[in-house]
C-alpha cells in the first residue's frame, strides 16, 4: 500500500526519462501556477528540504511534496498521470508535449492507519 501511485502511461513516461536522464526525483509543492503540478527532475537539480514529506516509490523514483501541501492531500492516495499539454516550468517531461497530473483517491480510515504518518526529508543515500 502506497501514497502514491501511477498510471501506466505515467509509469512508461518515467521509465522513458529514466533512460534519457539518469536517476529522477518527483516534487510537488504547494506554490502558484506549476508549483502545484508534480515535477520531474533529475537526480541533483533538485534539493529536497528536511520538511519535504516522501510519499513513495514511482518506478524506483522517490516521490515528495511540500509539507504544507501535504496538510491538505494526507487523506488521499495520489495518482500520477499523463495529459497532452505543455505545462510551464523546468519539469523532464515540458517538452515532450505532456505534462504529469496528479489525480487524487480518497483513503479509508483503515489505510490511513496502516500507511501512518509518512517520513519527512530527502531519503538516505546508500
Amino acid at each position: 500500500m502506497s501514497r502514491i501511485v501511477a498510471t501506466e502511461v505515467a509509469l512508461a513516461l518515467v521509465r522513458d526519462l529514466t533512460r534519457e536522464n539518469g536517476p529522477l526525483l518527483f516534487h510537488q509543492s504547494g506554490g502558484c501556477c506549476d508549483g502545484s503540478a508534480p515535477m520531474c527532475f533529475k537526480v541533483g537539480d533538485f534539493r529536497i528540504g528536511s520538511r519535504d514529506v516522501f510519499l513513495g516509490m514511482v518506478e524506483d523514483t522517490p516521490f515528495y511534496m511540500g509539507a504544507a501541501q501535504f496538510e491538505y492531500w494526507k487523506h488521499t492516495r495520489l495518482v500520477l498521470d499523463v495529459v497532452p499539454g505543455r505545462g510551464a516550468g523546468f519539469s523532464l517531461e515540458s517538452p515532450l508535449g505532456v505534462r504529469f497530473l496528479i489525480r487524487s483517491e480518497i483513503l479509508t480510515t483503515e489505510e490511513i492507519e496502516v500507511l501512518g504518518e509518512p517520513a519527512a526529508g530527502p531519503l538516505p543515500r546508500p
